[in-house]
């Protein structure tokens, strides 16, 4: 489809900000994703082309905080496996099964992720033992929150970031950096699918994947300087903003029957 330059500019403006955000707290689909369709992009090829360019950000913060030495590729790469043959089967799982059972239960786990953060001390790295081992940790969480991606996807970062705080007891900023190349991991499994059955649109996707990638980077480098002052708040509000989204698109006639 052919679109105006005003058009695909505005579009790399809206990935980069949502690159900024997703690098911190998760939640950029938010905003590129109604972005694409307020574009005129088919729904099915949206979700296409904003996998496609969510990879590209996801990538430039993971890059960041691998070659600031943050995270370790080696320490995670069960979970990277795990995470990726999670989200390949979800992919493929979704053009079979009905999600409506799992798209009315998310919002009340964002709920929960961000009452999480909300009352929970701030962690810090090793203070306490994990709960699980590594090889559990990846078989479970990574396997299982990748084939969430594959399947659905929305709030997939806060999910990984509570997991990681609230299970490894990481602090914020590491769970963060691991969250963001596990996020990576996920995507690239599903836009394999994606780009099998010839569905991204792109000269959008690589436009929005430009701006995604600058602002992640920004994104990421906030999280290195800032840390949980900036972190905590975004992902409880992205969260948050996550699950009012769905539960507007879910029961959005009820709610306009009662006002």
């Amino acid at each position: 489809m052919d679109l105006s330059f005003e058009i695909l500019a505005i579009l790399f403006a809206v990935a980069s900000v949502a690159g900024f955000i997703d690098a911190m707290a998760g939640g950029g689909g938010l905003l590129t994703l109604p972005a694409l369709l307020a574009a005129g992009v088919p729904p099915t090829q949206a979700l296409a082309t904003n996998k496609l360019q969510s990879s590209f950000g996801s990538f430039s913060a993971s890059w960041y905080f691998v070659r600031n030495g943050i995270v370790s590729l080696k320490e995670m790469r069960l979970a990277i496996v795990c995470t990726f043959i999670g989200s390949a089967i979800g992919a493929e799982a979704v053009q079979h099964i009905d999600a409506s059972i799992l798209t009315s239960l998310i919002p009340l786990l964002l709920i929960g992720i961000s009452t999480y953060f909300l009352l929970a001390p701030q962690t810090k790295k090793n203070q306490d033992q994990a709960k699980m081992s590594e090889a559990a940790f990846a078989l479970s969480i990574g396997g299982g929150v990748g084939f969430y991606d594959g399947f659905f996807g929305p709030g997939t970062g806060s999910i990984f970031t509570v997991c990681f705080v609230a299970i490894a007891n990481f602090s914020l900023v590491d769970a963060t950096a691991r969250t963001k190349v596990l996020n990576f991991t996920s995507n690239i499994a599903a836009l394999i699918f994606f780009i099998i059955a010839g569905l991204p649109i792109w000269e959008i996707g690589l436009v929005m994947a430009v701006g995604g990638f600058i602002g992640a980077q920004f994104g990421a480098k906030v999280v290195v300087t800032k840390g949980q002052k900036w972190i905590r708040p975004l992902v409880i509000t992205m969260s948050m903003l996550m699950a009012m989204k769905l539960l507007w698109e879910q029961h959005q006639q009820w709610l306009l029957s009662i006002f």
